[in-house]
C-alpha cells in the first residue's frame, strides 16, 4: 500500500461518525447491513449517513452490493488487514533493542 491510498483510508476514518458506522459493519460481519439497519444502529440522519457511506466505498474501506432493491454495506476487511499492516509495518524500527523486545514481549 502505497502512502496516497493509506492517507485516503485514514482521513475516511476521521470522523466520529463515519468511524461509527465503519465500527458498527465490522461487527455486522461478512453478511453487512442495509443502509436502514446501520442508521438504526447509529442513530445518524439518513441523508447525512449516505453521504458517510459514499465517502468510506470511495475510499475502499467497505463494499455495497445490491440485492433486488436492497443495497447492502460490508466493511472490506482485507482494505481494513491492509491499512493497519502499513501503519505497524515499520513498529519499533528506531527503538533501542532493549526497547523493542519490551514491546515484542
Amino acid at each position: 500500500m502505497d502512502w496516497e491510498h493509506a492517507a485516503g483510508g485514514f482521513a475516511a476514518m476521521g470522523s466520529e461518525a463515519r468511524l461509527a458506522v465503519l465500527r458498527c459493519l465490522v461487527c455486522a460481519g461478512e453478511g453487512g447491513l442495509m443502509v436502514q439497519d446501520i442508521q438504526a444502529r447509529t442513530g445518524i440522519a439518513p441523508s447525512t449517513l449516505a453521504h458517510h457511506l459514499k465517502l468510506l466505498a470511495g475510499a475502499g474501506l467497505i463494499l455495497q452490493r445490491r440485492e433486488g432493491r436492497s443495497t447492502y454495506n460490508t466493511a472490506d476487511y482485507a482494505q481494513l488487514q491492509r491499512l493497519a499492516a502499513f501503519i505497524l509495518s515499520e513498529c519499533c524500527a528506531d527503538a533501542p533493542p532493549e526497547q523493542e523486545a519490551a514491546n515484542n514481549g
